[in-house]
């Protein structure tokens, strides 16, 4: 019975080793593809800002508006630097090696919404 250590690794049928500083393609297009789903989410926070800022006639006072607008509006910016951020420094760990980035990012966008809609839920 053959050993399994003596298997050929990774997905190519000739067995070949990939190159040194070679990354799997799966996973950079996965990165990609999350980079996406960081600017989708940065587009929809921007346009919900832009949405209530002027759109939104029947919402509260003019004040109340422009502060949800503008808050919006920076999240959204926010969202998608961060998001650039943190695809480079996934690339740069898939290529280089090393350990991923960190879930700070995650938490602080997250918190970012919630004080922002606990905010916005008591404004009077």
């Amino acid at each position: 019975m053959p050993d399994v250590r003596d298997a050929p690794s990774g997905d190519d049928p000739d067995g070949a080793e990939p190159l040194p500083g070679a990354v799997d393609a799966r996973f950079t297009l996965a990165s990609e593809r999350t980079m996406l789903a960081w600017l989708r989410t940065a587009l929809g926070l921007i346009a919900a800002g832009v949405a209530v800022m002027h759109l939104f006639e029947p919402f509260g006072n003019a004040a109340a508006r422009t502060t949800l607008g503008i808050c919006l509006l920076a999240v959204g910016a926010f969202t998608a630097i961060v998001g650039a951020v943190r695809w480079h420094e996934i690339n740069r760990a898939l290529q280089k090696g090393g350990p991923l980035p960190g879930p700070w990012p995650i938490w602080t966008l997250t918190a970012l919404i919630v004080v922002v809609g606990i905010a916005f839920a008591f404004w009077q």
